[in-house]
């Protein structure tokens, strides 16, 4: 019973994270139903148990590098985020072509790069708590994101690049 709750508790919010990192619904439902099962099994072993959405976050994380391994899931399609931040813009149009220009964006990076990102942007957490949840050091975690944005970066200015170069031969 007292699982259950916790299921309940971290349930959303775990899924959240791995259809960020994912990208594909039906994976991040198999992510999150794995890392709960593996929490199940683990749970005697948990040292912290005030720790344990940092904890059980780390599982996730990981399942959901290994399911992105093995899936090779650089070539899903682009899946809309939900409960992104609505644009001040008024046109409608402009906001639906940057959040699919940040889609494609975010897609081109690697499972680690999109999960550091997720944490951070989605979750909220600070670069120490981040080294908490994937259990590496602050500096690391740091560096991952540091990495992650300029990626981000790279990829949103090629995309641009070629929407110009496209425009100009049309």
């Amino acid at each position: 019973d007292a699982f259950a709750i916790l299921v309940r508790t971290h349930g959303d919010r775990m899924f959240g994270v791995a259809r960020r990192i994912l990208r594909e619904i039906d994976l991040a439902d198999d992510a999150v139903q794995q890392a709960l099962v593996v929490a199940w099994r683990e749970l005697p072993r948990l040292r912290e148990p005030d720790r344990f959405a940092a904890w059980l976050t780390r599982i996730l994380v990981r399942i959901c590098y290994e399911m992105s391994h093995a899936s090779r899931i650089a070539s899903v399609r682009v899946v809309p985020l939900e409960g992104a931040a609505e644009p001040m813009a008024a046109d409608p149009l402009a906001s639906v072509a940057d959040r699919d220009q940040l889609e494609r964006a975010f897609r081109r990076l690697p499972p680690d790069r999109r999960a550091v990102l997720v944490l951070r942007h989605y979750l909220g957490l600070e670069p120490h708590e981040i080294a908490e949840t994937l259990g590496i050091p602050t500096g690391t975690a740091r560096s991952r994101l540091h990495y992650a944005h300029r990626e981000m970066r790279a990829a949103l200015e090629a995309d641009t690049r070629s929407a110009v170069a496209g425009g100009r031969s049309a």
